[in-house]
């Protein structure tokens, strides 16, 4: 049985997995409607993936007699300066993603509630994924500078980026 107070901490953390699904996919329609395929089809896997983590915690919470509760969201930024101040924010999001896991973490200890911390295993580790992708995107991302063609090489190789997250999605 979970206690009110992680209750509510794995409510917060459900919110936050839901308005990373929709900053990933507000981030995918402007991708999208500026010719950017690869980007736009790597941040709708984004999307997709986030609402997964959302609905693990859900299950989560309501199998240890909790209840999830669904709220609503803040609405995402739906315009950029461009592609590069677009991956900056992911970066950023992701860093904040991870801060709020390991509050949540720290929460468990806390409390003594081993099972949860032991769950919340898979979140910590598939942060330092996350962050590690963000942050060899942006590094990537440097090295083009202003090129155009390094633009539409590296829009076509982060296609294959979000091709090989969703196989890999598909066998988690």
């Amino acid at each position: 049985m979970l206690s009110k107070n992680i209750e509510v901490a794995l409510n917060k953390q459900i919110r936050i997995e839901a308005e990373s699904s929709q900053t990933y996919l507000s981030m995918a329609c402007w991708a999208e409607v500026n010719g950017l395929e690869g980007i736009s089809n790597f941040m709708y896997a984004q999307s997709d993936e986030e609402r997964q983590h959302m609905l693990k915690l859900i299950k989560y919470v309501n199998e240890r007699g909790g209840h999830a509760k669904i709220s609503e969201l803040s609405a995402p930024k739906t315009e950029f300066d461009n592609f590069k101040n677009m991956f900056e924010l992911l970066y950023k999001h992701e860093l904040f993603v991870s801060e709020s896991i390991n509050e949540l973490v720290r929460i468990t200890f806390e409390e003594k509630d081993y099972s949860t911390h032991n769950f919340l295993q898979w979140y910590v580790s598939e942060q330092i994924e996350e962050e590690s992708q963000a942050k060899t995107i942006l590094d990537k991302i440097n090295l083009i500078g202003d090129d155009k063609g390094g633009l539409y090489l590296f829009d076509r190789d982060i296609q294959s980026i979000a091709a090989a997250n969703s196989a890999s999605n598909v066998k988690n």
